[in-house]
């Protein structure tokens, strides 16, 4: 008896409607941040630059 009602207690089905919404707002903030970072000046200039000198780079 102990063990059915544990069972039926800890019963997981997956998340809920707000639990995937709210994972899909922290993904669209992170996103938001990452495209922010990467498209800055500065971090452009240095991808930039290591693109150009791998493709330079000598085999």
């Amino acid at each position: 008896m102990y063990r059915k009602m544990w069972n039926l207690l800890r019963r997981d089905e997956g998340m809920v409607t707000s639990e995937y919404a709210m994972g899909i707002i922290a993904a669209v903030g992170f996103a938001a941040v990452l495209y922010a970072v990467v498209t800055s000046g500065e971090v452009s200039a240095e991808l930039q630059d290591i693109v150009k000198r791998a493709l330079s780079a000598r085999v």
